[in-house]
């Protein structure tokens, strides 16, 4: 994983458009070790040095951007723009203007030109997210662009020639989705000159605690903490767990353990509920114990701390404290409401 993805995630915009020239190689780059992923850094050494169209399967969370970025960053086109645009935040009526730009006056609220991702991507490449989720009009307009090679600026005359590398990325299969009448055939097959599959972090056990680590030497820098490594009781229960976030979800609980770790080495009292409770429903915490407490309580105690210090500094404003921890307003609720439960009582 790059920490470019990293950082990334940390903040990202409905419409995420990253140009970039050369960010993503060398130490950047974690490249995992579990023989499960083996066969995907052969096909990304493969298939990076040529001009081919590729799609990208994988769950949410697999790290399909940093992929993308790492083919860029091996391709011919290196030093060239990177620009990526999530389709699945795209309306139908702005999904024209952010790919291939407008003129000003086209339409209310183009107050001036604007360059679109195409334009935008020029010789490089272009990273086309969740693809699936584009509208039948706008899917016309792309394969116009890919055949001809060249577009228009929505309310727009001039023609602009482009050149672009296109990489897609799919949670579905298009295939599928072509034959069910959702996605255009002949744009899938002008799309899959070659596809790549990005396995579930469930899938590549023997690389999650080398993420874990990338991710904690990041996590140190960001709060200026020097943490050295996780409990072995973590590591246990890191390579248990199902990890439906894959590399996203494993992100976030270590930023937010590293956040509660007063200690060396990040311990099971910082882990999420989540973890600690399919631990306990599979019998594998009585193994875990803790010297002074039981492990159901620290765990609870410290997520209460963290919720109750959150809600302190936004004045119990429970949207903008569902913000700051990375869920939403209604996993917060019920996270209050469990905590009640087992005496953990959260005022206002």
């Amino acid at each position: 994983l790059s920490k470019a993805w990293a950082d990334k995630n940390k903040d990202r915009s409905p419409v995420h458009a990253a140009t970039t020239t050369g960010t993503a190689t060398g130490s950047d780059f974690l490249e995992g070790k579990d023989p499960v992923a083996a066969e995907l850094y052969r096909q990304i050494a493969l298939v990076a040095p040529t001009s081919y169209s590729i799609i990208l399967y994988g769950e949410s969370g697999t790290g399909k951007e940093v992929i993308a970025q790492t083919i860029h960053q091996k391709s011919q086109r290196k030093d060239k723009p990177f620009v990526a645009i999530d389709c699945g935040t795209l309306s139908k009526e702005l999904s024209g203007s952010e790919l291939f730009g407008h003129v000003k006056g086209s339409f209310t609220g183009a107050l001036q030109d604007k360059a679109g991702h195409f334009e935008m991507a020029n010789g490089g490449t272009l990273f086309l997210d969740e693809i699936a989720n584009l509208s039948a009009e706008v899917q016309a307009s792309l394969l116009r662009v890919i055949q001809e090679r060249k577009f228009k600026r929505i309310g727009g005359n001039t023609e602009f020639p482009v050149d672009v590398r296109i990489i897609v990325a799919s949670n579905e299969n298009l295939q599928e989705a072509y034959q069910s009448g959702k996605f255009r055939e002949d744009l899938y097959h002008r799309f899959n000159e070659f596809s790549i599959n990005l396995p579930a972090l469930r899938h590549r056990v023997k690389d999650i605690p080398l993420f874990a680590d990338h991710f904690l030497q990041i996590t140190n820098q960001e709060l200026h903490k020097s943490i050295q490594g996780f409990d072995e009781e973590v590591l246990t229960l890191f390579n248990q767990y199902a990890w439906p976030g894959n590399l996203r979800e494993l992100r976030n609980v270590v930023r937010r353990s590293a956040l509660l770790c007063n200690d060396t080495h990040i311990g099971v009292a910082t882990l999420p509920w989540e973890i600690t409770h399919q631990a306990s429903q599979t019998g594998n915490l009585l193994k875990l114990k803790n010297k002074d407490a039981g492990l159901k309580d620290a765990a609870a105690k410290a997520e209460y701390e963290t919720i109750l210090k959150v809600l302190k500094e936004v004045k119990y404003n429970k949207s903008k404290a569902a913000e700051i921890l990375q869920i939403d307003r209604k996993t917060l609720y019920n996270k209050i409401r469990s905590l009640a439960e087992i005496g953990f009582e959260i005022d206002h």
